[in-house]
């Protein structure tokens, strides 16, 4: 029994080594796991839903003003000196027109009442009510937007991301092709049969191939950088992107309300709420209330003293018109139909930009998939013109000149390829947010 469990033992000690010892791989996500992990972790957009709870609590602070109001007061109050009245002569008996000084009163007075007052009718408060309301509704609107730039910002990092690492493959391939190359020329070149200048040429091509790798590493390593920043991990995390770049050639995206069109829209409603609640300015107001209390009355000097309490209870109803304040009511008034104009004329503008923007996208993207399919024709009719010239020049009919023509004809394809892929992207992107489709799978 002893002997199984060193067994045992001994062989978990031998997995957690070559658990230690095993590189970590690194995670491989695909553009929807990059987007999900950034709409969870990305700090914009947990602001933003911070920003439509504030709006939320605004409306509740509105609709508040409804609910009846209680107020406890109570105050104390000691006269060093009683106020002073003037009391008619006549009521003491004396001659008509002549008045009395005299101080009424006790030294000690104290106040203490609930009072409760209903708003009946406020029709500013319902106005506002409706604007807060609407304002929740942008919030909402403003929070989609910065998703909808969130997808287009980690969409576009990742994709630059592919690119950059088709670059790199194309430049391993290229490179593959250059050192074997050079072994062969240089094998010549001890053989006497081509000059030096032949292996410096393509030394020289080695050289630039991979200072170009190493650029193009840096570049790849900023653009991972970036991307890791927008989901929201850490810097150290080893992540790549998916190899394969997936071009939908037949994506037909049907034409929804973009988001910044609803947003004008929505503020258009904002003000126009606003306006209304600014005329209802001038209605009257209605509020009932009520009040129950004690008075207190205190004298302290002998023989006299006391202190006697009293009730106190009203109920009433307050009517509040607005007579005149002015013009200001009428200034903000036409202020503020000005604004719903300049609304009005950017949402207009707006579509007409976004109709001919939508038109060029899809014109673009159209343009650049057969690019894309052309280019990459372009790519085996070049690799196969390549190895036909490495032949060639093996059996001694083509020069190391006609070799490097091929090579560089080859890249110029690769290069071309991936130019038409990139201009693919960026007009599918720009078409699903121009169509407000970008946030749908």
């Amino acid at each position: 029994m002893l002997v199984n469990i060193h067994k045992h033992a001994g062989a978990l000690f031998v997995m957690l080594m070559l658990t230690l010892l095993i590189p970590v791989q690194a995670q491989t996500l695909s553009l929807q796991q990059c987007i999900d992990s950034a709409l969870v972790h990305n700090k914009n957009l947990e602001i933003n839903k911070n920003n439509i709870r504030i709006s939320e609590e605004r409306h509740k602070e509105v609709v508040s003003n409804l609910i009846p109001k209680v107020n406890i007061n109570s105050d104390y109050k000691y006269y060093i000196e009683q106020p002073t009245q003037l009391v008619p002569m006549s009521m003491l008996g004396g001659a008509e027109g002549k008045y009395k000084e005299v101080q009424m009163g006790v030294p000690h007075n104290i106040t203490a009442n609930v009072q409760v007052t209903v708003p009946l009718f406020n029709a500013q408060v319902f106005g506002n009510m409706k604007t807060t309301k609407i304002a929740t509704e942008l919030s909402g609107i403003q929070h989609r937007k910065t998703e909808e730039q969130l997808y287009y910002e980690v969409s576009n990092l990742y994709y630059n991301a592919q690119v950059m690492e088709k670059q790199i493959a194309y430049i391993d391939s290229n490179l593959i092709n250059s050192r074997k190359l050079h072994k062969n020329i240089k094998l010549l070149y001890e053989q006497l049969m081509v000059k030096k200048s032949d292996v410096d040429k393509v030394e020289l091509d080695i050289m630039q191939l991979e200072t170009q790798r190493e650029t193009l590493n840096d570049k790849l390593d900023q653009v991972m950088n970036t991307l890791k920043f927008m989901m929201g991990i850490p810097m150290e995390t080893d992540l790549r992107v998916e190899k394969n770049i997936r071009l939908i050639a037949n994506a037909n995206y049907m034409v929804r309300t973009p988001l910044d069109i609803q947003l004008l829209q929505t503020q258009n409603k904002l003000l126009n709420s606003e306006l209304t609640t600014i005329k209802n300015s001038r209605l009257p107001s209605l509020v009932l209330f009520g009040s129950y209390g004690k008075l207190g009355y205190g004298y302290d000097k002998k023989p006299n003293d006391f202190l006697d309490f009293y009730d106190v209870a009203l109920v009433g109803i307050q009517l509040n018109i607005p007579v005149f304040n002015g013009t200001s009511t009428q200034r903000k008034i036409n202020q503020k139909r000005m604004e719903i104009t300049n609304n009005r004329l950017q949402s207009d503008s707006l579509d007409e930009q976004m109709n001919i923007q939508r038109k060029n996208a899809h014109n673009q993207k159209t343009t650049a998939l057969q690019t894309v399919y052309n280019t990459a024709e372009q790519i085996k009719l070049s690799q196969k013109i390549y190895d036909q010239t490495i032949l060639q020049q093996k059996e001694g009919t083509a020069t190391l000149t006609d070799v490097l023509m091929a090579d560089n004809s080859l890249r110029t394809s690769q290069q071309n390829y991936l130019v038409a892929v990139v201009d693919f992207l960026k007009a599918d992107l720009e078409l699903k947010k121009l169509t407000g489709n970008i946030t749908t799978k």
